[in-house]
C-alpha cells in the first residue's frame, strides 16, 4: 500500500478521513561512536555546523520515520496525519528518536 500522504497537519486538502486506525510510531535508539565523538569534538573547535552530529540526527530521524510508515502500512493506512518527532537521552551519548502520528484511511472529497 502506498503511504504517500503524510503531514504534520490534521487534515489534507481534498481528502477526508473515513477511518481512524489509531496512533502509530517509529522508534530508534542511537549512540555516538568514540570516533564520531572525536570528530565532533574537533569540529566544535572550529565552530559552525557539526556535520558528524547532523548526519547522525538525520539518519536517526529518517529511520524513525520509515518505521512509522511501516507501522501504518501494517494497519492498512493510506495516510498519516499529525506527525511529530520527539527525542530523549537514554544514557549519556545514547538518544531515542520517536516519530508518531495518527494512521488513517482517507478518500477524496
Amino acid at each position: 500500500m502506498d503511504l504517500s500522504m503524510t503531514t504534520t497537519a490534521f487534515s489534507i486538502d481534498g481528502y477526508h478521513v473515513v477511518r481512524n486506525l489509531g496512533v502509530v510510531r517509529g522508534i530508534t535508539v542511537r549512540s555516538r561512536s568514540v570516533l564520531g565523538n572525536l570528530a565532533g569534538g574537533i569540529q566544535t573547535i572550529f565552530g559552525g555546523n557539526i556535520t558528524i552530529f547532523t548526519e547522525l540526527c538525520e539518519h536517526a530521524r529518517l529511520e524513525a520515520f520509515q518505521l512509522l510508515l511501516q507501522h501504518a502500512q501494517e494497519l492498512g493506512a493510506n495516510a498519516i496525519i499529525g506527525i511529530r518527532y520527539d527525542a530523549n537521552d537514554v544514557l549519556d551519548g545514547v538518544t531515542e528518536v520517536l516519530a508518531y502520528g495518527t494512521a488513517v484511511v482517507m478518500e477524496k472529497t
